[in-house]
Order: C-alpha cells, then sequence, then structure tokens
C-alpha cells in the first residue's frame, strides 16, 4: 500500500512537496489528484490538516475557468444543508453517487476503448457497410444490383398482357 504523501502549506501559502523536496503549485495538486496519488496537506506551522481548503481552492479555480459543475441554484441548495438534520446523509449520498459515476465512466471507456485503438476510417467503413446491408435487406437488392431489378418488373415488352 502506497503511503499518503505530505504536502506543507507555509505561512508565504507556498506548497512543498515533502516527496520530491520541491515546491509545487495548484495544478500540481491537481495533477496529483487526476493521477489518484494519496495526500495530504498540513500546515507547516500549526499542523492542522488543510487538505480539504486546498481541495475546495482547485474546485472553486476550475468553476472559475472552465464551463462549471455546479449551478448556482446547486451551490445555493448546498450552503442551505449546511447544519441541517440530513447533512450527513447528504454527505454520504454525494459521496456513493460520485463512486456510482466513476464506476460508470470506467466501464464507458473500458467498452469504448477498442473504438479508440482502431483506424477511424475503418470503424467508419465497418459502419457503412453494415449501414448498407442492412438497407438492402429492407429493399430486397442484392450486391452489386443498381435497382435495375424493380425496373424490369415494371417494363413490359408490347406483347405482354396485363395480368
Amino acid at each position: 500500500m502506497a503511503k499518503t504523501r505530505t504536502i506543507k502549506k507555509y505561512p508565504n501559502r507556498r506548497l512543498y512537496d515533502t516527496a520530491i523536496s520541491s515546491y509545487i503549485t495548484l495544478a500540481d495538486v491537481k495533477h496529483l489528484v487526476l493521477n489518484g496519488v494519496e495526500f495530504e496537506v498540513i500546515d507547516a506551522k500549526t499542523k492542522m490538516n488543510l487538505t480539504r481548503s486546498i481541495l475546495l481552492q482547485i474546485i472553486a479555480e476550475e468553476e472559475e475557468g472552465g464551463e462549471p459543475i455546479f449551478s448556482s441554484a446547486l451551490l445555493a441548495q448546498l450552503i442551505r444543508a449546511y447544519g441541517g438534520s440530513m447533512q450527513n446523509m447528504l454527505t454520504s449520498y454525494l459521496e456513493k453517487s460520485m463512486e456510482l459515476w466513476a464506476e460508470q465512466q470506467r466501464v464507458f471507456h473500458e467498452r469504448t476503448r477498442g473504438f479508440i485503438d482502431t483506424n477511424p476510417m475503418q470503424v467508419l467503413t465497418q459502419i457503412a457497410e453494415r449501414n448498407l446491408a442492412m438497407w438492402r435487406a429492407m429493399s430486397g437488392l442484392n450486391v452489386g444490383d443498381t435497382g435495375q431489378r424493380s425496373e424490369r418488373k415494371n417494363h413490359r415488352s408490347s406483347g405482354d398482357k396485363p395480368e
């Protein structure tokens, strides 16, 4: 089992990663999260755990910088939930929901990996061939048939009598 990485936050607000003996940025901490690295952020002076505070900073930057996940209405509902009798239940619900979402994402990526690993033109060709085969089956045309068969049925020689 991997040891939890310790990041120290100094009074000058700089973050120091003890595992690599170097100062890091919030962007570096975000990469640790994305890579699944377990870590804790500790105030260098008070030894207080600041991990949640740093994670909230990263979320705030993400919400400001790109397309937000949290709408204003959702944020207002979350604020209203603080201190309520159901706060612990909401915490558990949100954690379980995110675990389920992450599992669904994993399964989705697993199932679509085959598409990514193949040549896109090959995939499109296969799809087009299947669609063409289905269309031909529905219309009663054979491979290489240009629709002349249906014209032959409707075209009568002058000697043919109507049925």
